[in-house]
């Protein structure tokens, strides 16, 4: 072997650098769960050190985080990636998302990071990850566009869309303030070791060298280890041994890392008592140690978890962990698809809401039977979904970091509880009195809900759901699945402003076109249609369009006269509920307030509290 050089490299001084990924390493693979991790990982890290009374001067002395080994080989002086590009093109996108971020702020509030993504040379533009088929779509990112997905490349279409979880996940707490101090850190403390070969052959010795030779264990096989280890009976660890290997193969079959990510969320669910306090320099508690060495957390806690015997340490492997698990991998594929019952699991997903899977088995317990399982599953999920809905509507973060105490103190409140018990908590926390005359909010806002910054995602998900509601009580199959694709080409929906952006034609009741834009983004004046249809309707008048809404959804279709005619499970829905649907021959800006009334009055419905007392 040649030599091999190896150097510890700050964010800032390794993706300064030019690189070029051979063709048959090109295709971005990194999915939801990865980015997430990702971003959780290095913003729970930055907000252990992070206090807003520091200077910035102060990130200086922020502990390092350690992102790993990136493997290149030289090759004539090109830099060629063997190992490392999903990482390094993830934080590229995170980049390009930041640096969007801080746009508009004074120069002292900004931090250079352009020069990570690309350079500029003789007028022309070059990408420090040079992947052709990837630059028109990150030109178009960097320009602060929303490039459709659909028709594009396969690595591409996965470049946006996690482009696009980034925009709905990054915490919303790092958005204001403290962005220059999180960039500053990210930049300057978060490290990698990068490991250069000068040929090909070297290169990929050290990446099989690294990754093949099976040493190094993970968290779930040592705590398979140390639980088999303490069953004396040759006979019982046999069963066990058998069971885990079973239920870890269902699990995986799921997904990478679904085996560590369910005994996660089981041991949380079941046995955290605490958690890290929101300061700088605090210790991690139960809760945090659970999500990084949960294996040695039930080795330094026995006792608690009742592993007092051989027997103990049996029926916790096949009686408690087969229960958990099989109950994760429920709530798991309901989140993928949509389930008769658990639907609101899919909608919690959809938002990136991970912190229901721990919520969801904390009030299961072993002797519960199939139905009672499925009903405090069902409970649990259902007051999530009214709660994001809530935060959403009001403009409040649901990003991991501002959550993850909430569902903390959710998980311990009802862990255990019997199905009425449960239910009479969750509605307590959901009332005025249980959430604290504060902290309560619900969907009568001041602020009226628009569209506005990154929430076009979250805007267009509710929309969905509404458009699903007043169908399905009007005897119409559910179609949020459908609905809540965002594409703007065929099969796809499209949020549709049914104001065209004219803002002369409203010149009677705006004396100024940023009021215009400002009652055009309210949810009132919305609706969802398919992709082709949203753009071709774009620009017409509302008395143009209103025809083509006609053969629309109910939620579009309802502006139209026909929506009234021969629908009897419409009529007897607006009958019931007294929803104030009405025909629109004009949209003026009454219509809009009306519509927005509307839509709280869906609203209001649709996420009722009254849903947690039928389950």
């Amino acid at each position: 072997m040649s030599r091999i050089q190896g150097d510890d490299k700050s964010v800032k001084s390794l993706l300064g650098q030019k690189f070029r990924i051979d063709y048959y390493q090109r295709e971005y693979k990194w999915r939801s769960k990865q980015v997430r991790e990702l971003i959780e990982d290095l913003t729970s890290r930055f907000l252990l050190d992070y206090l807003p009374t520091h200077e910035r001067k102060t990130v200086s002395q922020y502990g390092q985080y350690f992102l790993g080994s990136v493997i290149i080989s030289n090759k004539d002086g090109d830099r060629f990636i063997v190992d490392g590009q999903q990482r390094l093109t993830s934080l590229m996108l995170l980049l390009i998302y930041l640096d969007g971020l801080q746009k508009n702020r004074p120069d002292q509030q900004r931090v250079e990071i352009t020069n990570l993504v690309y350079s500029t040379q003789f007028g022309s533009k070059s990408f420090n990850l040079d992947v052709q088929e990837r630059n028109a779509c990150l030109q178009a990112l960097i320009s602060g566009e929303n490039p459709d997905p659909a028709e594009q490349p396969p690595s591409v279409q996965n470049l946006i869309n996690r482009y696009n979880e980034i925009t709905d996940i990054f915490p919303e707490d790092l958005r204001g303030d403290a962005l220059p101090y999180f960039l500053d850190w990210l930049t300057e403390k978060v490290m990698l070791v990068e490991i250069t070969a000068f040929s090909d052959d070297d290169a990929y010795t050290i990446f099989e060298t690294m990754n093949d030779r099976g040493l190094s264990l993970t968290p779930t096989d040592m705590l398979k280890g140390y639980l088999l280890a303490n069953i004396t009976d040759d006979d019982n660890r046999a069963q066990a041994s058998d069971s885990w290997k079973n239920q870890m193969a269902k699990l995986l079959d799921l997904g990478k890392d679904e085996d560590a990510d369910c005994v996660k969320a089981w041991l949380r669910s079941q046995y955290a008592d605490k958690i890290r306090e929101r300061r700088a320099g605090a210790k991690p508690e139960d809760f945090d140690k659970l999500g990084t060495e949960f294996h040695r957390w039930v080795r330094e806690n026995k006792s608690r978890v009742e592993l007092s015997s051989s027997i103990k340490f049996t029926s916790f492997v096949t009686e408690d962990f087969c229960f958990y698990a099989r109950a994760y991998s429920r709530a798991r594929r309901a989140a993928e698809t949509y389930t008769d019952g658990l639907t609101s699991v899919f909608f919690n997903a959809q938002n990136s809401f991970t912190l229901q899977y721990p919520l969801m088995l904390a009030p299961l317990r072993q002797e519960d039977d199939k139905n009672t399982v499925t009903r405090k599953m069902c409970l649990v999920a259902i007051f999530i979904e009214i709660m994001l809905a809530r935060r959403i509507w009001n403009f409040k973060a649901i990003d991991h970091s501002t959550m993850q105490y909430r569902a903390f103190l959710v998980m311990k409140a009802i862990r255990r509880l019997d199905v009425d018990a449960l239910a009479a908590e969750l509605i307590r926390r959901l009332s005025p009195e249980g959430a604290g005359r504060d902290e309560y909010i619900d969907f009568e806002t001041q602020e009226a809900f628009r569209l506005h910054g990154n929430n076009g995602p979250q805007v267009h998900r509710l929309l969905a759901r509404l458009t699903e509601f007043a169908e399905v009580h009007s005897g119409q199959e559910p179609r949020y699945p459908e609905y809540a694709k965002r594409s703007a080409k065929k099969g796809g929906y499209q949020i549709e402003h049914i104001w065209a952006d004219h803002p002369e034609r409203f010149e009677d009741e705006f004396g100024h076109s940023a009021d215009f834009a400002e009652y055009r983004n309210r949810i009132g004046g919305l609706v969802l249609l398919p992709g082709p249809d949203n753009a071709s309707y774009s620009d017409m008048t509302f008395e143009e369009k209103v025809k083509h809404y006609a053969k629309q959804n109910l939620l579009a279709q309802s502006l139209h006269p026909i929506a009234y005619e021969n629908k009897p499970g419409f009529r007897r829905f607006r009958d019931e509920t007294g929803l104030p649907f009405s025909a629109k021959s004009s949209f003026k800006k009454a219509d809009l307030d009306e519509r927005q009334e509307l839509y709280i009055a869906l609203a209001n419905r649709c996420w009722s509290v009254d849903r947690l007392k039928e389950v």
